[in-house]
């Protein structure tokens, strides 16, 4: 084998930037806006680039005390499918972003926590968007009223991560929070990954030092804590 390994790499990303010289708004709806950016590329030339903005989001890995997993089930109209899911939600302007976790758990499922903690970053879809989403865990839940959108509805349910994997595995599930999570929850029930307990405002924070190269400490969102390899 003759392909070079990621340690032989050059250093940064100087030789793949690409630079914005201008652009343009194509379309602002409800909370998505197309634009339209002309950039330079590294060899000088110059391409368009159109893409989405995004407020961000959150998804909630939710662990009621036999272990199963809070699920939803939502129909999903640019799909045209009902699928299975953890709960998630869009960040309001300004709002934080664990309170949004809070928030959202409690609005669609009923359940609050006790215990919180933060996973990790994601984005859906790196092509085309801006869209980040912000996945933490939930545990020693605590069941109240849901008080759903008027234009959302779902059905609530729990299933065993063994189920949730066959569910993934069998093309089931393909929303990209929820396979994530669920080879993450799996990683972790098998002490792959550890968590550490912090306090942070009102709550209760886990922090979950993931293995990993940290190469862009600017991407890392508020009280993570890595663990270099």
């Amino acid at each position: 084998m003759t392909e070079k390994s990621f340690e032989q790499l050059p250093i940064g990303d100087m030789h793949l930037r690409e630079d914005r010289i201008d652009g343009e708004d194509v379309y602002g709806g409800i909370f998505l806006n197309m634009k339209r950016d002309q950039v330079r590329l590294p060899d000088g030339k110059t391409a368009l680039r159109e893409y989405l903005t995004h407020p961000g989001a959150v998804a909630v890995v939710a662990i009621l005390d036999d272990g199963r997993i809070l699920l939803e089930r939502q129909y999903r109209y640019p799909i045209a499918k009902a699928c299975m899911e953890i709960p998630a939600g869009k960040l309001e302007s300004g709002e934080d972003h664990l309170l949004c976790a809070q928030r959202e758990l409690e609005e669609e499922t009923g359940y609050t926590a006790k215990k919180w903690s933060y996973i990790r970053r994601i984005h859906p879809v790196i092509s085309y968007s801006t869209e980040f989403i912000d996945i933490y865990l939930a545990e020693d839940l605590v069941l109240g009223k849901s008080r759903l959108d008027a234009e959302e509805f779902l059905d609530v349910f729990a299933a065993s991560l063994d189920q949730l994997l066959g569910w993934i595995e069998s093309g089931e599930i393909t929303d990209v929070k929820t396979t994530i999570s669920a080879y993450w929850l799996d990683r972790y029930r098998r002490g792959l990954v550890q968590a550490q307990s912090l306090s942070w405002g009102n709550s209760r924070v886990k922090v979950i030092p993931i293995k990993m190269r940290v190469l862009n400490l600017a991407f890392l969102p508020p009280f993570s804590l890595y663990e270099s390899l």
